[in-house]
């Protein structure tokens, strides 16, 4: 016998009444994470590890098309490496982690936990760079960061978290810059075709930027909340870092140089704009390309002869060409498995009863606008491929829509603000490029520089004057509160 029927699906709070609480509500109830016995570090359940499998999936393919090779580095690191580049350690002391010691003993020299892995990746390529024939250095590694963070949320942000670090070598700064603009494409790229996330792109300003780069380059998402979401980040590290540790080579000249340096990073960060792009009250909405499971069977009057080997029959034919699971537990309901699959984001319900066997067909859900079409079941697998790419359009769609929505301009701090206020979302404004005016805007409105959109997007607004002081401004800039 099966687990008897107790209890619906527990009610998820309302993003309009509570839009933490909502997040909250999705992660726990859908089983994407739980908390840990230690404060600020997450565990990540199969549901939510399956999605960043795949993400993980489809960028590592364009990191491989794009000459790039995996390896790993360690886990800890010595203090006298991190300590080695000044702007770098001062920009994450607050957050190292440090262990100091082990086997029972004190060690001779503290080991930090890495919070990134410039450092001892620079160790390492400063041994193995002799001659300019050797370059482009282009590596990446998976792995995980712990930074010690005061406040925590699953996903948004965590003491440890997953997430790939790439780590390039150059001969020319040229070179160095058309690998951060490539890797940052190939961000968007896979963020808007997999994650059906729109994203804005451009340059960090030097308040911004990462601890040691010369320039730092992002890509934001824009929440229902109207919040944004730094999504993943390319940097040019210029020569700060192999200067640093004293990498050099031959160059063609027959003279030692220093080479060009970029790192470029996404995390389970990305899990969290998912959810919180295209959620709703109902729970998770997952696109297609990403979710675990693309089509729930769920077989209505199951008891009844036939219902469940058609079911699996169905599921087999369809599990040739996509990702199906066939919900065939026991003292549950009908409703009570829609309701779990919708909350769970699942993109495709199929229903298959009685009376749809006889009439040869099966009832299609779709998790993005409810809608219920009824297919023949000789077609069912083109109509799931069609559906399927039709939800992963629409997904995007509506996040751009919703983004567009959310954005506004604004001439002066004032309307700035009122723009917040009312139209929380993403603020396009002029900025005269001084820090002084930067700090001002953040104070008072809690909003920060997101980025400043590369040339062809930028507009010139209110006959170019900084929407803080006033005075001639050349850059428009994206603000907004962010996570």
């Amino acid at each position: 016998m099966g687990k008897k029927q107790t209890n619906q699906v527990k009610e998820i709070t309302p993003m309009a009444v509570d839009f933490p609480q909502w997040y909250t509500d999705v992660i726990s109830k859908t089983e994407l994470v739980d908390y840990s016995p230690v404060k600020g570090f997450m565990v990540i359940r199969p549901y939510g590890y399956a999605i960043w499998e795949l993400i993980q999936g489809a960028y590592d393919k364009r990191f491989k098309e794009t000459g790039h090779e995996n390896m790993y580095f360690p886990l800890l690191i010595p203090e006298s490496l991190l300590t080695k580049e000044a702007e770098h350690v001062e920009g994450f002391a607050p957050e190292v982690a440090w262990v100091t010691h082990g086997g029972g003993k004190e060690l001779a020299e503290k080991l930090a936990v890495r919070p990134t892995s410039e450092t001892i990746i620079c160790s390492m390529y400063s041994k193995w760079l002799n001659s300019y024939r050797q370059l482009p250095y282009l590596y990446n590694q998976w792995c995980s960061v712990v930074r010690w963070e005061k406040t925590t949320r699953p996903f948004l942000r965590t003491s440890e978290f997953l997430w790939q670090e790439g780590h390039t070598l150059h001969e020319t700064p040229e070179e160095a810059q058309e690998e951060t603009m490539q890797m940052l494409g190939i961000y968007r790229e896979i963020a808007e075709s997999h994650l059906a996330m729109p994203m804005v792109v451009g340059r960090k300003s030097d308040k911004e930027k990462f601890a040691g780069a010369d320039a730092t380059y992002t890509m934001e998402a824009l929440m229902h909340d109207g919040q944004a979401l730094q999504s993943g980040t390319s940097h040019n590290l210029g020569q700060h870092f192999t200067k640093a540790f004293e990498i050099t080579y031959l160059d063609r000249n027959n003279e030692q140089s220093f080479p060009f340096h970029t790192s470029w990073g996404v995390s389970t960060r990305l899990i969290g704009g998912i959810i919180m792009v295209h959620g709703d009250d109902n729970g998770l909405v997952l696109p297609p390309k990403i979710a675990p499971i693309q089509v729930v069977v769920i077989p209505v009057a199951q008891h009844k002869e036939g219902v469940l080997d058609k079911a699996w029959e169905i599921s087999k034919a369809l599990g040739k060409d996509f990702r199906v699971k066939v919900d065939d537990l026991d003292g549950y309901s009908p409703g009570w498995k829609f309701n779990q699959w919708e909350m769970k984001g699942v993109p495709i319900r199929l229903e298959i009863g009685p009376r749809d066997i006889e009439n040869g067909q099966c009832v299609l859900a779709r998790r993005d606008t409810g809608e219920k079409i009824q297919v023949s079941l000789d077609n069912v697998s083109q109509a799931v491929a069609d559906l399927l790419v039709e939800i992963q359009a629409n997904l995007f769609n509506k996040a751009l829509k919703m983004r567009e929505e959310k954005t506004s301009t604004a001439e002066n701090i004032d309307e700035f603000k009122k723009n917040l206020s009312e139209n929380p979302g993403f603020v396009k404004a002029m900025w005269c490029g001084e820090r002084s005016c930067e700090d001002q805007i953040k104070e008072e409105t809690g909003a920060s520089i997101r980025c400043i959109p590369f040339e062809d997007e930028q507009e010139v607004l209110y006959a170019g004057k900084c929407v803080c002081c006033g005075k001639p401004a050349q850059k428009m800039a994206y603000f907004a509160r962010a996570y």
